[in-house]
């Protein structure tokens, strides 16, 4: 019984999620944070509640400095905060840049460069990413696809994937321009 509770503590010390706590990330309530990515000023970063920030994620509160060291300012520093509004979803290998604000509701689309701060209620994407349409678009434009099974076991899940794969997303290939 002892030995179960000990190696539960371990675990729970090591992942992301309480990393990122310990680091000095501000996080609100219901977050999922799956990256072990934490700038050095981690006390930069607020992050909102329902939050989720998936594998690879980079978050960067400083940058640059070494150049302008070399130009003559030897102390130079730079920093700037990061915050992540309620219900936003970070996809996996995103890059946040310093200085940056991210809305609520935002969906990242994964491999996005976020370079300039992001209002409420869009998704982005790309490298700089730019906003590529509204999360009620997102929504209303994936409806078809939704199978209904976030509360489900994985076995019950994968039935039911299994059995209705008309659902599933089925992207058209690229056209030549």
């Amino acid at each position: 019984m002892i030995l179960k509770k000990l190696i539960k503590l371990i675990l729970k010390l090591f992942s992301p999620y309480y990393h990122a706590r310990f680091c000095g990330v501000k996080m609100g309530r219901k977050c999922f944070i799956a990256t072990r990515y934490m700038p050095t000023e981690a006390y930069l970063i607020e992050i909102g509640d329902n939050v989720a920030i998936t594998d690879g994620v980079k978050m960067f509160t400083h940058g640059g400095a070494r150049v302008a060291r070399s130009k003559g300012y030897p102390n130079f520093d730079i920093f700037g905060k990061i915050s992540i509004g309620d219900w936003t979803y970070i996809g996996s290998n995103s890059l946040i840049m310093p200085g940056v604000s991210i809305g609520k509701h935002v969906l990242v689309a994964a491999g996005s460069v976020v370079t300039h701060s992001v209002p409420d209620d869009v998704c982005i994407a790309g490298n700089p990413a730019r906003i590529i349409g509204t999360t009620d678009d997102y929504v209303k434009n994936n409806l078809k696809h939704n199978y209904g099974t976030k509360s489900l076991s994985s076995d019950k899940k994968k039935n039911i994937i299994l059995s209705h794969p008309e659902k599933l997303i089925c992207k058209s290939f690229l056209k030549n321009q």
